[in-house]
């Protein structure tokens, strides 16, 4: 088996060769280089069985090997912990290491390599940058409030719903306390995750699980009756009704 670490720091790339030689003495290691640059005119030039690749190089970000040569060679990525990147990763059916580098996972994956498994995958080197490139957006997850002199946090999951009257906002637990919060609800429309919160009209964006009653009012407008009780109308307009029935039903 030939293969090349691609890895910026000589400790790890030595740590990686003498755990490869442990569990496989015959391996051929080709290469072990530190950048961009180099690995793109190393794979232009030669051929391998397997690369290691870490995902921060002394020049850039690994990923820029793939905007300079096709790689078709299975990949088994290093990176330190990141949850996003290994979600992507499983995502794609690609191999990846956690370091500090375990000897047994390492096993793992040569005998998943060898097994051709890594081969069989069909994963998408594109598609995971692109995927990488595009983080998920991260929404609010907590609001700090005030009540008298006292300062407290609601995370996201305890708020029912909140309702803007006036020039003034306010957050609704779902226990039924209510606080005055320094935003508008135009601006709780970008921060709060659109899975959960949905804004029912120019006054109320509400929890899913805050919804009591919904009522047809007619073909296109519903009225919608939220927990804690309220004592306004909610009506969801013709123009609003289609995107609050994709909500409810996904």
């Amino acid at each position: 088996m030939k293969t090349i670490i691609v890895e910026d720091e000589k400790h790890a790339r030595d740590n990686l060769e003498s755990l490869l030689k442990s569990i496989e003495p015959d391996i051929e290691i080709q290469a072990k280089l530190d950048t961009v640059k180099n690995v793109v005119k190393w794979l232009s030039e030669n051929q391998t069985d397997l690369i290691f690749l870490d995902i921060h190089l002394a020049d850039d970000i690994s990923f820029k090997i793939f905007e300079h040569v096709e790689v078709k060679t299975p990949i088994i990525f290093t990176t330190a912990y990141d949850q996003y990147a290994l979600r992507a990763f499983k995502v794609n059916s690609v191999d990846y290491l956690l370091k500090p580098i375990d000897k047994n996972e390492l096993q793992k994956s040569i005998e998943k390599f060898k097994d051709n498994q890594l081969l069989k995958s069909g994963y998408n080197i594109k598609e995971l940058v692109e995927e990488l490139k595009n983080p998920p957006k991260e929404y609010q997850k907590r609001f700090i409030v005030n009540r008298g002199d006292k300062i407290m946090s609601v995370v996201a999951d305890q708020i029912a719903y909140f309702e803007g009257e006036d020039r003034y906002v306010s957050l609704i637990k779902k226990d039924g306390s209510k606080y005055i919060i320094d935003y508008k609800l135009s601006d709780l429309e970008n921060i709060l995750d659109p899975s959960e919160f949905f804004r029912l009209n120019r006054s109320f964006i509400t929890h899913f699980g805050s919804i009591d009653k919904i009522i047809s009012v007619s073909k296109s407008r519903f009225k919608v009756e939220l927990k804690p009780t309220h004592k306004r109308e909610i009506i969801v307009s013709s123009a609003n009704s289609r995107d609050f029935k994709n909500w409810l039903n996904k």
